[in-house]
């Protein structure tokens, strides 16, 4: 009986080895909300043979790295109608029906399952973009990473073509080729 209550007794602590390494698997995974303060997301086109900036003010998300397992997620969402560029008439285009059609589509939304990985830092984020509705893949190559303490960094931009989402309106006047860019820093919860 004691044999029988000792080979038990050696089961349960196996399996509470086996779950506590499981586990430290994910220990490793850190999961960040983005700062909307120190969070933000830009866009740069040509247009009459300018170059056109402008921001989204208002992003919320979460990130999720594992340095030591190489692999992370990315959940962002844009309030698209948070935009200001260069000038009132610029944003009011911008936002308006022939171009984001925020009122219709006031969320632009990029989550991402994988996270490539080179030499323990984030290289390429693999993701889709949702915009207008419509849902592309949208790689971002990441150019900058800081992780200390509670807090990360990232800069990641990538080059969408706008007519990939339905916006072929004033295709002479303005560029097909958008720069996408996103500083964003998140704090460990």
């Amino acid at each position: 009986m004691l044999a029988a209550m000792l080979n038990r007794h050696s089961w349960l602590v196996a399996l509470i080895g086996i779950g506590t390494l499981l586990g430290q698997g994910d220990a490793a995974a850190t999961e960040y909300t983005l700062d909307p303060s120190r969070t933000v997301v830009a866009f740069e086109m040509r247009s009459m043979g300018t170059l056109q900036r402008g921001e989204f003010r208002q992003a919320a998300g979460t990130v999720m790295l594992d340095s030591a397992e190489e692999r992370g997620e990315l959940d962002i969402v844009i309030d698209a109608r948070s935009l200001q560029a260069s000038n009132r008439a610029t944003t009011g285009f911008v936002r308006g029906p022939s171009m984001l059609d925020t009122a219709a589509h006031p969320e632009i939304a990029y989550r991402a399952q994988r996270i490539v990985f080179l030499q323990g830092k984030p290289a390429r984020i693999d993701g889709e973009l949702t915009l207008l509705g419509v849902t592309r893949a949208v790689p971002l190559q990441v150019s900058s990473y800081d992780c200390e303490h509670e807090r990360c960094a990232i800069v990641a931009t990538a080059h969408v073509k706008r007519s990939a989402f339905g916006m072929t309106r004033y295709m002479l006047f303005a560029s097909d080729d958008v720069k996408l860019a996103i500083q964003a820093e998140g704090i460990s919860r």
